[in-house]
């Protein structure tokens, strides 16, 4: 009777010791993976948030562009996601792509973003020349992966 006692209290205490080494062996497991769903979660709440349009273009050959856009998103765009961001131009099959930093101006900013209905300016002369009614392909491409696209026609 006692011996069945002592056998049934080794296999309790290896059964708790057995459930502390799988926890132990699934907690890290289980964070790294809230903390992946955290991220992506942010990510994609950002990028939801963060909506633009192209207002007007205007191309004149051989090489020189100037583009509004209009920030219709809820989310504030800070300059070094501007900076960071590209844009593609040119005649389409021909464009080229260029960083956006020092090509816009924020139009009535005083705060390093470019908060939500605030008009950014794009100028750029490109090293492609194209000449009076080709088709420009004209592509922003934001740092966090939102896109915008137009096509026009050069004056």
């Amino acid at each position: 009777m006692s011996s069945e006692t002592i056998v049934t209290g080794i296999f309790l205490i290896s059964a708790v010791i057995a459930v502390g080494i799988m926890i132990n062996s699934i907690f890290p497991i289980i964070y790294t993976t809230a903390d992946t769903f955290g991220s992506m979660s942010h990510q994609a709440d950002e990028k939801m948030r963060t909506d633009i349009k192209i207002v007007n273009t205007y191309a004149s050959s051989p090489s020189s562009v100037k583009i509004w856009l209009k920030n219709v998103g809820t989310a504030n765009i800070h300059t070094n996601m501007l900076d960071t961001s590209d844009i593609f131009i040119g005649p389409v099959g021909n464009f080229e792509r260029k960083s956006l930093a020092g090509l816009y101006t924020i139009e009535e900013s005083t705060n390093g973003y470019w908060d939500s209905g605030e008009t950014l300016s794009i100028t750029n002369t490109s090293s492609i020349f194209w000449n009076e009614g080709d088709v420009i392909y004209f592509s922003i491409v934001l740092s966090n992966g939102v896109t915008r696209s137009e096509k026009f026609t050069s004056d």
